[in-house]
């Protein structure tokens, strides 16, 4: 699960920048086979990149065989930068 969330971490980051306090917010993971004993290796994908929210796939493969062994989804909280925040007004 941890290589999961890097991996969906190190996604999301590499298209919004070093972005503060972005935050794991969902992490769901199905585990499909027992992987043999070599690197395990992960595919992600960025499915949503809004505003607020991050979606991402990841896949989990063993490095031996190619093979699937899990799969995840992730969902990232960003948080609004300075310059996306709504400027408030004084009174």
């Amino acid at each position: 699960m941890t290589l999961a969330d890097s991996a969906a971490w190190l996604a999301v980051m590499s298209l919004v920048g070093d972005v503060q306090l972005a935050v794991t917010t969902s992490l769901h993971i199905d585990f499909l086979r027992k992987p043999p004993l070599s690197n395990v290796l992960a595919e992600a994908t960025v499915l949503k990149l809004g505003k607020a929210l991050a979606v991402v796939d990841v896949f989990l493969l063993s490095e031996q065989t190619r093979a699937v062994v899990a799969k995840s989804s992730v969902t990232y909280s960003i948080p609004p930068r300075h310059s996306d925040a709504v400027p408030t007004t004084a009174s």
